[in-house]
């Protein structure tokens, strides 16, 4: 989908994210990247992030996004995932 987060690895460039937690102190907001630039999303707080190598990848590929990102209140682990605590709320 274009303009979603490209959450690093191989197939994303950038490093891979992780988004693994135990307890809400495990997550924080980190800017993880996407092809327009600054992207937040919550990971955890060890995570490597990585978002230059996001945009060169886009650049490398040809590839553009929508720009614009959620602002992120906070986080909290849920089921094992670090989420946007508003995000949470609205699924609720």
């Amino acid at each position: 989908m274009p303009g979603a987060p490209t959450l690093g690895g191989p197939a994303g460039g950038g490093a891979a994210v992780d988004r693994s937690c135990t307890t809400d102190a495990d997550c924080t907001v980190k800017n993880v990247g996407n092809c327009c630039g600054y992207y937040p999303a919550c990971v955890n707080v060890d995570s490597p992030t990585d978002p230059e190598g996001v945009q060169a990848q886009c650049a490398a590929e040809g590839r553009m996004g929508v720009c614009g990102f959620p602002e992120i209140s906070g986080c909290q682990c849920v089921q094992g995932t670090c989420q946007d605590q508003q995000r949470e709320a609205i699924l609720e």
